[in-house]
């Protein structure tokens, strides 16, 4: 892994100053800082403050909005079909990514996370641990408000700690949804070695990970918006760890990972949502405070998914118009169309009433209106129209493919012909999740009905989403285990639309080989001489999926080059 021995200076060159500092900054500050000469770094007590950061920076820098050709992933799965002809994901879609060009290969970029994890837990061992003191080198003149500063920074520091190792997990967990079983690294090697390490299979993985969390998830802030220092929240805190070990577990218990159905691993998955979900419930300061929001559209909108209670960890981003500039409708100012929802994911939204005939789209699961944008409806303003002659005529150059435009995350009426911005931040982990994760495992572990003593079934949690305020869905229907996981696996794709999920989800189900290999749909509009539209499907892409070969990503060429035989090729590859 060449980004595991780089210089130790340059693990702060360039990285954001994100919390800490004498207490001034805000954790929303991302201006950069300039590399420390070798001369201060071990003298000045900023350098221990920019090395607690510098995890945060490889944390916050792979922006799910833009993942993959400057915008979101849902393109690779049934969910949305990309508009432009030329891209990375149709390496991915054509069955042509690999060792050498691989359009989501993060592998380097979390090792350097990690690498910064264990650079700053070193520094902290060299000098014997001691954060207290090394934060009061070589500061100023002691003031009362510069006494203050120090004391803010010790607290901050006592919980960086922690969340360095929380987000070493993190990354770990990253890596490992992408490459299975991967080296565990747990120190820093200098410029002259190059580490060779065997990859740690997938189980040891999950374990290191677990334990990395158990150990320290006691000793993360449990609230930043009900502490004192309000202007940190985007730290990871103990219900964003709780998350993380609910969603590890989830994978690992999943038939990719666990081919032979263990149980014991569903209900370690089953308990861990648990520990989550009793946490995220607590309404004192000392708890998560969770809930699920009043208003679905809106939740994903601006500022509002930092502030909702639904939020158990987001990441931020400065504000932009690069998603709606992407993803409005070409015949909308300044739009470029972007990402173009699939008939398949369209007609996976319940009917809730008698279907409307000429208007598939009325008396449907209101999430389908929060997060899709059909013909006939509104958007920014006016009608779209894809019928030909219509405004958003399909037979435009870079129209809609599949005769939708995406909704979920793009703000109203941006007016992108001045270039105005507005806020975009990513739900890392968020309740509703949660509750879909705690649905599967204990199906999985106990059936739908069965609370094990919890006081919240399987059934109960899934329903808690459906009938969420502003959605309303009635409960499922569903009995037994088996068809109950048909319900989950249904709500997954519907509540977490656009989210990333549904790729990965596929294939720790075992059914990418199924879905991914199948053609994604659109409908064709034109209208009869009464103006009424008729909505005919067809085929618009066909897709490859080779498993069990993409079931994992292939570890790069580059790394296997290096690792002198120790680092192996993943099946397939």
């Amino acid at each position: 892994m060449r980004l595991l021995y780089n210089r130790t200076t340059k693990v702060i060159a360039g990285l954001a100053i994100l919390g800490l500092t004498a207490c001034s900054k805000d954790f929303l500050d991302t201006r950069l800082d300039t590399q420390p000469g070798q001369n201060n770094v071990d003298g000045n007590y900023t350098s221990l403050i920019q090395f607690a950061n510098a995890p945060y920076a490889y944390f916050q820098q792979v922006n799910q909005f833009s993942i993959l050709d400057g915008n979101l992933f849902a393109a690779v799965t049934d969910e949305a079909v990309q508009t432009n002809s030329v891209g990375s994901v149709y390496l991915f879609n054509n069955g042509n990514w690999n060792q050498f060009t691989n359009p989501d290969d993060r592998y380097n970029h979390y090792y350097a996370g990690i690498y910064s994890v264990n650079f700053f837990l070193e520094y902290l061992a060299k000098n014997g641990g001691n954060y207290k003191a090394l934060l009061a080198t070589n500061r100023d003149t002691i003031t009362a408000d510069t006494k203050q500063n120090y004391l803010n920074d010790v607290a901050l520091m006592a919980r960086a700690i922690p969340e360095a190792h929380i987000l070493r997990a993190y990354f770990y967990f990253e890596l490992s949804k992408r490459y299975g079983g991967v080296p565990l690294i747990t120190k820093t090697y200098p410029a002259s070695e190059k580490p060779s390490v065997a990859a740690s299979t997938f189980d040891e993985v999950v374990s290191y990970i677990i334990s990395e969390i158990d150990t320290y998830k006691n000793d993360l802030q449990p609230n930043w918006k009900t502490s004192s220092f309000t202007n940190q929240d985007g730290r990871w805190t103990v219900g964003a760890a709780l998350a993380l070990k609910a969603r590890v577990l989830l994978y690992a218990a999943s038939p990719l990972h666990n081919p032979a159905n263990n149980n014991a691993k569903w209900l370690a998955a089953a308990d861990a949502a648990k520990e989550a979900i009793l946490f995220a419930q607590r309404t004192d300061n000392d708890g998560g405070r969770n809930s699920l929001d009043g208003n679905y559209r809106n939740y994903f909108l601006g500022s509002n998914t930092l502030l909702s209670n639904e939020t158990i960890l987001a990441i931020r981003n400065p504000a932009s118009n690069d998603l709606e500039r992407a993803n409005y409708p070409i015949a909308t100012a300044g739009g470029n169309s972007g990402i173009t929802p699939t008939h398949n994911l369209v007609n996976a939204y319940e009917y809730t009433g008698t279907p409307v005939p000429g208007n598939p789209y009325a008396n449907r699961d209101p999430r389908l209106a929060a997060s899709i944008v059909t013909n006939g409806s509104t958007w920014n303003n006016r009608v779209i129209n894809q019928a030909p002659g219509g405004i958003d005529d399909r037979r435009r150059i870079n129209a809609s493919k599949t005769g939708y435009y995406l909704r979920k995350f793009l703000n109203d009426n941006v007016d992108l012909v001045n270039n105005a911005v507005t806020p975009h931040n990513w739900p890392v982990f968020r309740y509703g999740e949660l509750l879909l994760v705690y649905a599967e495992a204990m199906n999985e572990a106990y059936g739908p009905d069965n609370d094990n003593g919890s006081g919240l079934t399987a059934r109960q949690a899934l329903n808690m989403v459906r009938a969420r305020p502003g959605v309303n869905m009635p409960a499922t229907t569903a009995t037994g285990q088996t068809a109950f996981r048909d319900a989950v696996k249904h709500e997954r794709r519907i509540e977490l639309a656009f989210e990333n999920y549904r790729y990965w989800d596929l294939v720790r189900w075992g059914d990418a080989v199924t879905i991914q290999n199948q053609p994604v749909t659109g409908v064709e509009i034109t209208q009869n001489n009464l103006g009424d539209f008729i909505y005919t499907p067809r085929t618009v892409q066909n897709r490859v999926f080779i498993a069990p070969k993409m079931n994992y990503y292939p570890f790069p060429q580059s790394e296997i080059n290096i690792s002198n035989g120790a680092l192996i090729q993943n099946p397939g590859w």
